[in-house]
Parts: structure tokens; C-alpha cells; sequence
């Protein structure tokens, strides 16, 4: 808080000042000489850009904690996966440690510094990184603090692109195994989600609905996070797929057995939840923990098939570009991108070629 300004002159310096209070600690800047102000009324004169400068209210730079109960109300993301990851790093990682510290406590050494120390891999390291770069934006939005660079573009983590441990990709005869322990909706899961490469949230929300009979066309347009239903994780990912002969029959057939079966219903709907929401990601992971241990082929987890997925597209000899599409992915290029419609015959031939592989007789 600041009181008490007043204009004084200093005999023993020649100069003239304006004196103030601030907090309970008293203040002053030099306004000129007496040869540069001759007289009270011009020392009064240049105090007043000072005076009102004083006048503006004080910015109170906000703790870590504060600002980042206000900063899920307003900036945090719709998507669940993402918000729940992003809650996840400031419960385990920056609220123990900066939570009581202004958000201008975050400089770029210390928490370059900090993140070396944390036993966490590169990239968990980043994405740490980018939550606490999220909240310097959204305090600068809030002009909580001053608009400037954001000391977060100055912390670099090395190794940031490189997988500590290598995705798992299933051979055919591995994939043979585990899903001889698989039964019913959980059989069925598998073979979809390794025959067009979808995440497992991307499988556990389809309808019925989404698949078109008489194109043979299967189209992706939801995902499902924490049982949540949400948009796909990017515009890419939205795109129909070709759907082979053999994989028609497999829909088919489940079709005909589950009870829930009305075009709007859920592909792999939950009797536990009668049919309301499809099974649950947990659920489903221990089930497929389960086969994978009964059939000796160690642990895997659900993001193997698109793994999977990947690695047989090149077994079967798909070009790049055929299997960017299939995949899906948003990280592809403008020249990809214009090729979109031209490579759809290879499309179908390269699904055509891994739904082979998955229904190839044990």
C-alpha cells in the first residue's frame, strides 16, 4: 500500500525528491536540482508523472495454487484425456513443490534445475514443462504479471523425443495366441482394434450406426475417456475406413450375438452397465493383461494393437503414404494430405491384408 507522497528538498544535496510510503517503508526518487528547479511549485510540477505512476494499483502476483484453481475454470481443456493429465502433473508434481510460491517464482533455472531431478522420463518431463508454461500464459492473460517472454522457452529437456522403452508390436502368431484367450465382446475388440489400427477409445465408442452394411464402410467419429464420450483426438482421425469381407462377418457375427444390437446402441455395450455405456478401459485392459499372461506372451497394453497395426501394414509391404492415412495420424504432410483420395483402392488392399493376417486360421 502507498501513502503519505510528499515533494521535500534536501539542503545538504541541493535536490528536490518525492518521498512516499510504501508497505511501511519509506520511499524516494530525486525530481532534479535546484538549478533544474528553481522553486517549490516546479519541484511539484515534476513530481506529478511520478504521482500518478504511484497512483495505479498494485499488481498482486498471485501463488501457483490460486492461480491454478481459476486457470481449470477458464483455460483448462474440454478434452477428458487431456484435462485429466494435465490435473494429474499438478497434483503429483507442481503443486508439492511450487504451490505456495508465486508463479514469478518459476524462472527458467529453477525449474530446469527441479525438472533434472525428478525421476520422471523425458517426455513426461515436457509435458510437465508445458503445463507450467500454460500457467505462465494464463497469468499473463489475467495481467497478473507483465507480458513477456515465457521463461518456459528457455528450458530444454534432452532426450525429449526419444521412448524410454519400445512400443510392443505383436507378431501374427503372438496375436494368434492371445486372442485363442479371448471371448465374445473382448474377441471381437481385438480384432477390430488390430484390423483398422484404432485406440482403444476409439473402439470402445462405437455404434452401430457408424458401421454403413451395404458400403462396407466403417466410420469413426467419437471416443470415449473415464466414460465420458468425446470428439476424436484430431480431424484426421475422423475419416471412414474400408471394411474387408472377413471383418464384415466378424461384425456380423457379434452383431447377432450380443443383446445389444439397435442401430444406436454401443458395438461393445456393457451388460454390467445394460448397455448404457460401452465396457470400461480398465476393464477391458485386465481382461486383455489376463489373455496375454495365459497365453505366454508376456504384458501388453491396449495401445499394442495399434502398434501392431503399424508393424504389419509394413509386413504386407504398404506404401508410407497408404499407411499414414490408415493410421490416421495428424502429423502428416500437405503432400500426404492431397493424395488422400488417390490411394483408396490401396487402402482397402493393405486393410484387406491385415484383417488376413488377424483371422488366419491357429
Amino acid at each position: 500500500m502507498r501513502a503519505s507522497q510528499c515533494v521535500i528538498y534536501s539542503r545538504k544535496r541541493g535536490t528536490w525528491h518525492l518521498k512516499w510510503f510504501e508497505d511501511g517503508k519509506p520511499h524516494r526518487r530525486q525530481l532534479g536540482t535546484i538549478r533544474e528547479l528553481p522553486s517549490r511549485a516546479a519541484a511539484e510540477k515534476a513530481a506529478e508523472p511520478f504521482r500518478r505512476m504511484l497512483a495505479r494499483p498494485i499488481k498482486v502476483v498471485p501463488i501457483v495454487s490460486i492461480l491454478v484453481e481459476q486457470f481449470k475454470l477458464e483455460r483448462m481443456s474440454t478434452r477428458v484425456s487431456t484435462s485429466h493429465s494435465i490435473k494429474a502433473w499438478l497434483k503429483n508434481h507442481i503443486i508439492p513443490e511450487w504451490g505456495e510460491k508465486p508463479i514469478t517464482d518459476l524462472q527458467a533455472r529453477p525449474v530446469d534445475l527441479w525438472l533434472k531431478s525428478l525421476p520422471l522420463s523425458p517426455k513426461s518431463k515436457v509435458h510437465v514443462r508445458g503445463v507450467i508454461r500454460e500457467l505462465w500464459e494464463y497469468a499473463m492473460y489475467r495481467d497478473d504479471v507483465e507480458v513477456q517472454r515465457n521463461p518456459m522457452e528457455l528450458v530444454r529437456i534432452k532426450g525429449a523425443t526419444k521412448r524410454l522403452r519400445k512400443p510392443r508390436c505383436l507378431t501374427v502368431e503372438e496375436f494368434q495366441r492371445f486372442l485363442a484367450h479371448l471371448e465374445g465382446a473382448f474377441r471381437t475388440m481385438a480384432l477390430v482394434c488390430i484390423s483398422f489400427g484404432l485406440r482403444i477409445s476409439e473402439c470402445l465408442a462405437l455404434r452401430w450406426s457408424d458401421v454403413d452394411w451395404l458400403n462396407s464402410k466403417l466410420t469413426v467419429e467419437r471416443g470415449i475417456v473415464r466414460q465420458v464420450v468425446g470428439g476424436v483426438k484430431t480431424e484426421y482421425s475422423g475419416r471412414g475406413m474400408t471394411i474387408d469381407p472377413a471383418m464384415l462377418a466378424v461384425l456380423k457375427a457379434w452383431r447377432q450375438e450380443t443383446e445389444f444390437a439397435g442401430e444406436g446402441d454401443w458395438v461393445f455395450a456393457s451388460p454390467l452397465k445394460l448397455g448404457r455405456l460401452p465396457w470400461s478401459y480398465p476393464w477391458v485392459w485386465r481382461v486383455f493383461s489376463k489373455a496375454a499372461r495365459d497365453a505366454g506372451i508376456g504384458s501388453l497394453g491396449t495401445h499394442t494393437m495399434r502398434h501392431s497395426y503399424r508393424s504389419w501394414l509394413d509386413a504386407v509391404g504398404t506404401p508410407i503414404a497408404v499407411q499414414q492415412k490408415l493410421m490416421r495420424h495428424a502429423s502428416i504432410t500437405t503432400t500426404m494430405n492431397i493424395y488422400g483420395d488417390v490411394v483408396t483402392s490401396e487402402m482397402a488392399e493393405a486393410h484387406s491384408k491385415v484383417v488376413q493376417l488377424a483371422l488366419q486360421k491357429q
